[in-house]
């Protein structure tokens, strides 16, 4: 499996730091995602909970797929006659303060572009209820 980067997922929320993804965020935004999908935002489905938990916290995939020898029997996954002495692991740089700040604003942009959907949404809403 993957190991996820520890500086993946979102920094911020509108402005404020995120620090730990709870179960509360998660909601809130599942249901931010039903009123951007025509729904209410009391009838939140699972695929929004899972779009919400990935933006939330940055995974590439929900279930990834298992590898090469996850797919196989625990006996068979074991070579007791090694077939290579091992190689050097790589190298992984730090992240640098001008990534953590295009990310930042990348992200206020985002959260701009959500509060806008929001918004045409509801307004929509309110113009069809009007007529």
């Amino acid at each position: 499996m993957k190991e996820k980067r520890i500086d993946e997922g979102r920094l911020s929320d509108r402005g404020e730091g995120l620090g730990t993804v709870t179960r509360e965020m998660v909601m809130k935004r599942a249901r931010e995602i039903a009123v951007i999908n025509g729904r209410s935002a009391k009838h939140v489905l699972d695929s929004d909970v899972n779009e919400a938990r990935h933006e939330l916290t940055g995974e590439d995939e929900m279930d990834p797929p298992l590898t090469a020898a996850e797919s196989l029997t625990e006996d068979e996954r074991w070579d007791p006659v090694p077939g290579s002495e091992g190689r050097e692991a790589p190298t992984v740089p730090a992240s640098d303060e001008q990534t953590v700040a295009e990310k930042l604003y990348d992200e206020g942009v985002a959260d701009a572009e959500l509060d806008q959907e929001i918004e045409a949404t509801r307004e929509s809403l309110k113009r069809d209820e009007e007529e």
